[in-house]
């Protein structure tokens, strides 16, 4: 028997972390960083490719 209100739990916090994530690649692809420059950032290549 399932425990209901753990599985509601659980998939409330899946779905958090799916947005944080699917956030921080939107944020990526947009060229948006961690704002702390681009010189010792090991993506600095991709981020800004297409300008």
């Amino acid at each position: 028997m399932f425990n209901l209100p753990t599985v509601l739990i659980s998939i409330v916090l899946v779905a958090i972390v799916a947005a944080i994530i699917a956030s921080s690649v939107r944020a990526r692809k947009k060229g948006k960083g961690c704002g702390c420059g681009c010189s010792g950032c090991a993506y600095r290549n991709s981020c800004h490719s297409g300008k």
